[in-house]
């Protein structure tokens, strides 16, 4: 009778203890749990990868790639979550969905990432931006996509895709630079003249015409409305920030260089007391990465590069993610959280959310790992 009830009180046990593990499916939760399995309000794993959130009229939107099992590829589209702690998070359903047209930029089977919403204050239209890449044609297309909605949840429109800023220079390209004639044709890759000239634009003069390549990306809007498109460029050699006009459909054609063969992807842009402070992670495909971290006084540079912000215990792979965007906690006194992925390449839709506070130390962000942790480490 006693190892009967042993068993029993054992078999009730390992699911309840699972679930915590797994991260509370079906409960409310009042703390995150980075890297474990994130459940909605109705019981669902949270689908949001590579996402960004934005915090309209007291509550916040999680957009996100929505991921399947065996493909990166875009077959559904991108998600939306609602939440109003940042903990419990409600399917909102499918903000931009794929097509079946076969001519659409955006046809399932295309490739979908890093999506991006911020809200226009002057048209009061909710405006989407992600990095995409044609069906067929793996990373070669580079592009940009937007999509508009007059909800913050959606469904969005596509509008449209390209390249960015045909036509123009970068504002911190030296007009030497603008009139050399070097083509890549010219150079071996990786070679120290190589690099040189990449520095001095070689990319930049070659896609001028079209128009610069996008891929990992994020959104930013500042202090006086202005909003940037933040994008990995130059085959990825060089980031770039480009500023969108006042309705935040198009460029302006203002746009600036940040550490030139630097190789940075995955851009995460915040602002505090005045200064900005970008994080970003290395090239190194799926596989993690050490961050990097680089500051400026105005958003158009110069950009300072610092050592890794993340400190102690995996810190040399950024805690096994790569960071998407930092959020500005509302109604909390210089509240930030760093919001990365875990992903999972051979399982795609399995990818974990790693959410951790930013801390500052001697005026610079720094990120540890936390098994758990609230916004309380914030104070009121």
């Amino acid at each position: 009778m006693k190892l009967r009830i042993f068993f029993c009180l054992l078999a009730l046990l390992i699911p309840a203890c699972h679930l915590s593990a797994q991260g509370l499916a079906g409960s409310a939760r009042d703390r995150f749990y980075p890297g474990q399995l994130w459940f909605d309000t109705a019981g669902r794993l949270i689908n949001a990868h590579g996402g960004g959130i934005l915090y309209y009229d007291s509550t916040y939107y999680w957009f996100g790639e929505y991921k399947g099992e065996r493909t990166n590829s875009a077959e559904v589209g991108v998600t939306c979550y609602s939440s109003t702690d940042l903990y419990n998070w409600t399917d909102r359903g499918i903000a931009l969905a794929v097509s079946d047209e076969a001519d659409s930029p955006i046809v399932r089977g295309c490739i979908i990432e890093r999506p991006k919403v911020i809200h226009n204050a002057r048209t009061g239209k909710f405006v989407m931006y992600f990095h995409l890449e044609l069906k067929g044609k793996g990373y070669a297309a580079a592009n940009v996509g937007v999509a508009v909605s007059d909800r913050p949840e959606g469904p969005y429109r596509f509008v449209k895709n390209g390249c960015v800023n045909p036509g123009q220079w970068p504002a911190d390209l030296a007009e030497a630079d603008r009139a050399a004639t070097a083509v890549p044709e010219d150079y071996e890759w990786w070679t120290p003249a190589w690099r040189d000239e990449v520095a001095r634009g070689l990319f930049v003069r070659r896609d001028r015409a079209g128009g610069q390549m996008s891929r990992d990306m994020t959104l930013f809007v500042d202090d006086d409305g202005k909003a940037y498109h933040i994008y990995a460029s130059e085959e990825n050699l060089t980031l770039q920030i480009a500023e969108l006009t006042d309705d935040y459909l198009d460029y302006t054609g203002r746009y600036v260089r940040v550490d030139p063969t630097g190789q940075n992807e995955a851009p995460a842009l915040f602002k505090k007391d005045g200064r900005y402070y970008l994080i970003t992670s290395g090239c190194t495909g799926w596989a993690p990465n050490a961050a990097r971290l680089f500051t400026a006084e105005s958003i158009r540079g110069p950009w300072q590069r610092h050592a890794n912000p993340c400190q102690g215990d995996g810190a040399d792979r950024t805690f096994q993610s790569q960071g998407t965007y930092v959020l500005p906690v509302a109604g909390r006194k210089d509240a930030f959280v760093f919001m990365a992925d875990s992903w999972r390449p051979d399982n795609p839709i399995d990818g974990r959310y790693v959410w951790l506070p930013v801390r500052f130390e001697n005026g610079l962000p720094v990120l540890r790992w936390e098994k758990e942790w609230s916004l309380d480490v914030f104070g009121r």
